[in-house]
This record gives structure tokens, sequence and C-alpha cells, in this order.
């Protein structure tokens, strides 16, 4: 038989075996949407019967939803075990599919499923039991490629598609134009990522990567592996994703879904606290201040403030008696409730009963004691011990004072119910001498909207204060117990209507089971409770105190100190994957290096790996993009690049005044060599981006772009973590220069490109050596 022959019956073979594979998802999407149609139109009006329906339908939404999810790429590769004539084989995709037989038998593997481990780690050296690894090639449900690898050098069978390198889907992946959209890499993961993917997730794992590493990728292929492997604990915990950016969110947005895993947060830390939105902005000064971890000490001060004492003492009137509220008795309270060590709110009633009690105990001093005492001096006699008043009579007294406006307000005026947004907000308008005058100067502001790098304020601020929920438990104990009642006046009448059946035979009475009979009124109750059916990811979003499963953290470097506190109040068992590049620091609040950042929390308890091979970045840029490290440490050596494209970047010298019309013109030139359906971004200085953006009037732009337009506009903060085809930074010595913390601006900048970097500028650069003049 011909090679070709051979090809086209493989092809066909694989093809065949794909057919059978959609038919059978359909087939479980069509039961899963029967299923969903038919628990909408079951019958029931009441409560039971409702929620019943709503748990179906979630459920199965979700599996639905899950199936739909796989659509695209489903089975992407092959394995064959042992011999050519009898070995087994199993093909691998995004999700696991079982056939429709009594055994269930496995019809395609989840790529997270230990069996299908070879397909990223078996090599010819250490071939794990595999003869040949396929990769299939799909477009829409058409297998178009297959690329065959022999593991098994003593196997002489060939396919007619065999790959010498192993190389071809990795490169032609690396190579096709970019949507705009972060693609998922499971059909390419390498064996240094495949091992990072599947670590153990108890504890700190941090993965340190240069630009074009894959860093977000295998932290998104972890989060998945991770809910596969411990469903059970991390479905109910969730796993929150943080990254640095809505845009970025965004463009990473379709990974999970297209992995089948719906049920993960992604967010800022600007959105980790509830009904706060983070739309304000802060000056680079105001962030540093604020994200420093001294202002935690700063806020406990703030807090502890406005646990006060009169000075002088006060006069509360009461009745025809007026109370004395000594100095020394709000200062013996507030001893007394923060001993207790509970926030602000929750030690505020120990305060006030302390204050009570000693007012009433005054008072009820003075009552029960001015009888005896005038009928002492009247007789002339020694006044003696005790005064009048029952122990009945003094807690009545205690209610009377309790419920005296006139005391709450002097309790309240001394020890405040605060919440964390008054707290934060009065802080920040008037910083007082908490701070140096430069820091108050920098972070003063009577309004406006809050900032991310307000938001570690706002959630420090919520614990050092907490919530007393007294009230909110008693209505509820209060609620449940009316429920009770109802239910057990239901059951009562139950058993008053009970009706008797008397059999013929043996004319012994027999009792028809009632509901009285199954059931009593706690469970009754508790069966009509309105059911919660959100996520967990949902659910964790709108709880301050939710406690995650596990957290990742991308971009993991340009957080402050104040952000992690928050980060690590919603992980208490530590389990995170930190990735990120201290290199690439941008934010000036940013901690910058891994022992900053953990040391205060797991000291040097967490596993470092680093990643060492770039795949989006050709040599040539990258060569560059190393220049300007190496300017300020000449040790640096970026990542090794897997590819080059043969097409240096080039510079183009300007204008300031020309700048703009300069940019669009090399836009409107790099977009006629760019390849069909690739993407461009032009990233700025944030003070040039009006001008640009009216001068590149189809560029897409603002604090939430649209990454999938073929133009976008960005400055350098926006662009962490994206990749396009063509990049054009605009003055780049200027990004260089324009913060403390410029250089790791312009090396993310420079390292956006996937294809082709060019550089538009009014000055000489001072980087640049081997730059093509344009």
């Amino acid at each position: 038989m011909s090679t070709e022959e051979l090809s086209t019956g493989e092809l066909r073979q694989e093809q065949q075996f794909i057919d059978g594979l959609y038919a059978r998802l359909d087939q479980l999407r069509g039961e899963a949407e029967e299923l969903v149609q038919g628990s909408f139109a079951q019958r029931g009006n009441g409560l039971q019967a409702r929620v019943e329906r709503e748990v179906t339908v979630a459920e199965r939404s979700g599996e639905l939803a899950a199936l739909n999810s796989v659509e695209s790429g489903l089975c992407f590769g092959r394995l064959d075990f042992g011999s050519a004539e009898g070995g087994a084989t199993h093909h691998i995709g995004r999700t696991g599919i079982r056939r429709d037989d009594a055994e269930r038998t496995p019809l395609l593997v989840d790529w997270r499923a230990p069996v299908a481990r070879p397909f990223y780690l078996a090599t010819g050296h250490t071939p794990m039991g595999l003869r040949r690894r396929r990769h299939l090639t799909t477009r829409g449900r058409t297998v178009t490629a297959l690329h065959d690898e022999i593991l098994d050098l003593g196997d002489t069978t060939r396919t007619g598609h065999e790959d010498p390198s192993g190389d071809a889907v990795l490169l032609a992946a690396l190579n096709s134009a970019r949507t705009g959209r972060m693609a998922d890499i499971v059909q390419t993961i390498q064996a240094e990522q495949d091992r990072i993917i599947r670590a153990p997730h108890r504890g700190v794992l941090v993965v340190e990567g240069g630009p074009g590493t894959g860093k977000t990728a295998v932290a998104l292929h972890r989060a998945a592996y991770l809910l596969y492997a411990h469903r059970e604990q991390l479905a109910r915990r969730a796993v929150l994703i943080v990254g640095p950016n809505p845009a970025f969110l965004g463009y990473i947005g379709d990974v999970l879904p297209s992995l089948g895993e719906t049920g993960v947060l992604l967010a800022t830390t600007g959105e980790l606290f509830p009904g706060v939105t983070a739309t304000g902005t802060d000056t680079p000064e105001a962030a540093v201040v604020k994200g420093r971890a001294g202002m935690a000490d700063v806020l406990a001060r703030v807090v502890r403030e406005q646990q006060t004492v009169p000075d002088d003492g006060l006069e509360i009137p009461h009745e025809q008696w007026t109370l004395h509220l000594e100095r020394a008795i709000a200062e013996d309270a507030r001893h007394q409730a923060r001993t207790t060590k509970l926030p602000h709110n929750l030690a505020r009633p120990h305060f006030g009963r302390y204050v009570l009690d000693a007012l009433t105990a005054q008072l009820a001093d003075r009552i029960g004691r001015e009888p005896y005492e005038a009928i002492a001096e009247e007789l002339g006699e020694e006044i003696p011990e005790g005064n009048i008043l029952s122990a009945a009579d003094i807690e009545q007294l205690g209610k009377e004072i309790a419920a005296n406006p006139d005391v709450t307000a002097a309790i309240d005026g001394l020890w405040p119910e605060l919440t964390p947004q008054q707290l934060v907000s009065d802080f920040l308008a008037d910083p007082g001498t908490r701070l140096s005058a430069e820091d108050a100067a920098a972070v003063r502001r009577e309004d406006g909207a809050w900032t991310p790098a307000d938001v570690p304020l706002l959630d420090e601020a919520a614990a050092l204060l907490g919530q007393d929920d007294h009230a909110a438990r008693a209505a509820a104990v209060r609620e449940y117990e009316e429920r009770v009642a109802y239910a057990q006046g239901v059951l009562d009448v139950s058993y008053g209507s009970r009706t008797y059946e008397f059999e013929d035979l043996d004319d012994e009475e027999s009792e028809v089971l009632s509901a009285h009979d199954l059931i009593d009124a706690e469970r009754f109750a508790e069966r009509h409770d309105e059911a919660d059916h959100r996520s967990a990811a949902q659910r964790a979003a709108a709880d301050r105190t939710w406690a995650f499963g596990h957290i990742i953290v991308d971009e993991a470097q340009e957080l402050s100190a104040m952000a992690w506190r928050l980060l690590m109040r919603r992980c208490p068992t530590h389990s995170m994957t930190l990735v990120g590049d201290p290199a690439q620091t941008g934010d000036a609040a940013g901690c910058g290096s891994w022992q900053e950042i953990l040391d205060p929390y797991v000291g040097d308890r967490y596993e470092h790996t680093r990643l060492g091979v770039n795949y989006r970045t050709p040599a040539e840029i990258m060569e560059l993009a190393a220049q300007v490290m190496r300017a300020s440490d000449p040790s640096f050596e970026p990542p090794s690049s897997v590819r080059s494209t043969g097409v240096p970047p080039w510079t183009r010298q300007t204008t300031a005044e020309d700048l703009p019309r300069a940019v669009a013109d090399a836009v409107a030139q790099a977009r006629a060599s760019v390849e069909a359906g690739g993407r461009l971004a032009v990233v700025a200085p944030a003070a040039l981006l009006p001008a640009l953006a009216e001068a590149l009037p189809q560029a897409s732009c603002g604090t939430e772009p649209d990454l999938t337009a073929p133009v976008v506009l960005l400055a350098p903060h926006q662009a962490k973590g994206l990749e396009f085809d063509t990049v054009i930074v605009a003055e780049p010595d200027l990004i260089g220069s324009g913060s403390p913390r410029g250089t790791g601006d312009l090396y993310v900048a420079l390292t956006r490109a996937t294809q082709r970097l060019g550089l538009v500028h009014t000055e000489p650069l001072s980087f640049a050596r081997s730059v093509t003049p344009a």
C-alpha cells in the first residue's frame, strides 16, 4: 500500500471516530436538554415542588453548558500503547465521554486523567509505554490533519503522517493569527508546563517565568486540573483567579469554559469587596501609600481612636434623676471591651453592657440608700449596709436605663457602630497626623469613586470592625420558631382529621398513615426553607468572608502588601498558585519579590519553579527587549525563544507634532501585512493616549477596550498578559522613564508581539542598538 493510500486511510479512520464521538456528544446534550425542559414542565405549585424543579434545572443546565463548551476541538489526540498488534488505544480530549453501554466504556479520555499524562510527558528516551502519539487537528467536526510521533523506535509501521520533530502542532499554534481572546493550550502543553499543572494543590506554589513562557495558560489549566482532581472539595469552596485588570480577565475568559469548567470566579482585587465597584483612579503616589503594609497599623489606630472616653464625664437625664457617666467608668468599660480581642463592632455590646451595669449600680445605690440615709440621720443612728431594692428591682431598673435614648446616644458617641466605607472615607478625607504630611497629601480625598487601591483598605477595615449580627440572628431564630409553630399547627390539623379503615376479615382497626406519622414539625418546616441555588463562585462573590479552596494569582508581582493581606484572608489554608515575573513589575505599589510577598504569611515554606522557554516572542524581538533590562542589570538573561521569524523590529523617528500621524501611518502599513484575522496593538504612555485615540478612530481604547477589535490602543499596564500579532510602541523611552518602575512597563510593552514589533519615537532611542530603521 502506498504512503498516500495509508495517509488517506488513517484520515478516514479518524474521521469515522470523530463522527461517532460527536454523535454521542449530541446525544448527551439532547438528554440534558430534555431533562431541563422536563423539569420546567413538572407540575406542582408548592414550595417543595418549586425547589425540586430549581435544583434539577440548575444541575442539568450546568451539565448542558459544560457539554456545549467543549464542542470546538473536542478530541485532539490519540495514544497507542504496547505493540501494533494488540496494544491499547485511547483518544484524548477536552472532557471525558463514555459509551452508551452497560459497562459505560470510555470513549474519550479527559486530558486531566492519569492515563492521558503520557500525551504530555512521554519522550523517545522515556516513552512511558507509548508506541505512538498522535495529534489530531480539526476544523469544526472535520479532521484536517494528523501528526504522529514514533516513540518506540523498534516499531516499523508507518501511517504517512509522521512528524519527525514532533513540533509541527506547537509551531502551528504559535504562528496562528491572534483573535483577541486567549486560546487554551490543552493540545500543546509541554512537559515543564504539565508538571506545574498537576502539582499538588496544598500550600503555595510560585511559578516564575518571563514573557511568553505560558504562565497564564499554565495557571488556567491548573485551575481546570485541580477542579477535576479535587472536584468535591473545590467545587464546594470554589477557585478564585485574580487578574491585573478587567481587560485581562476578558482576554482569558473563554479558556476555562472551553475546558468544560464554568464555576470559577475571575476577579481583580478591585472587585473583591462586595457592594463596592472600584472605578476611580489613584495617582501612583497615592497607590504606593495605600498599598504599604503599614496601612494595616494605621487603620487599626483609626479604629481605636473611635473608642473614646469623656474628658469630664457625661451627665445623662433619666426620669427625675441625673446619671453620671464618669471618665473612670468609660475607661473601665473600654478596657473590658478591648480585652475581649473582638473586632470593634463585636466588642461594642461588651462596652455598652459594662456602662449600663455601672449606671444601674449607681442609680440603684442612690435609690436604695437614700431612704436609709434620711431615716438614719433623723434618728441619729449609723447608716446600715445595703439598700431596700431587691435583685428583681435592680434588674428592672437596668432595663429602664437601657431603654433610655439618651443613654443609648451616649454609648453610641463613645463607641459608635461603624461601617468599613464610613471609616475609610473619613480617614481619606482627613488623614490627620497618622501619616506624614507628604503621604497625607497624596491620599487625601474628600469624595470620589472608590479606587482599586481602596479595596484592600476596605477589607482591612471590615476585618477590624467586624459585623454585629446579633439582631439578624435573633430575627432568624424568631422566624424559624414561627415556621416550626406553623408546621406544628398543620400537623395538629392533620392528626385531628385522621381517618380509619376497617378490615372485614379480622375486624381490626387499621390506621391510615398521614403527615403527622412521618415527620415532626422541625423537619417539616426545614423542607420549606428557601434553597440557595447559586453556584459556589456566585455565593463567594457576594460574601467577603468566603474561604476559597484555592486561589490563583496572575501577575502576582504587581499586588501591593495590603492586597496580599486581603487575599490571604480569603484563603486561610494558603492553598495558592502565584504566577508572575518580578522583572515585569510595573505597579509602583507592587511587592516585586516573592520573599517580600510571602515572608509574612508562610516564610520560606513555599515551592518555587521557573518556566524558561518563551513560546510567544520571536528571538529577534526578545533580544531587543533584553537590551532594556540589561541597561540596569547586565547579567539579565531572558527566556529562550523557541522560534525565529527572520523579521527584526523596526524603528521610525518623527517630531512631537507629527507623532500621532506617524503612528497612524505605521498602523495602516502594518495592517496591510498582518495575517487575515490577526490583531494589532499600539502601546503608548498614558499621557499620549487621547491624542493617539483621535488619530486612530478605528482603535478600541478606554478602561475596558475590546481586544477582539483589529486595532487596540493600550497603556503599558493594560497590556500585561496580552499578546498580539503586531505591536507598535509609541515613545518607548517615555514609557521607560515615566515611573519608578518604568523599565518593567517598557519590557512588557516590547514583549507583547508574536510576529512583528515597531517603535515610533521623537528622540534617539536610549536602548536599541540593533533596530532596523523604517
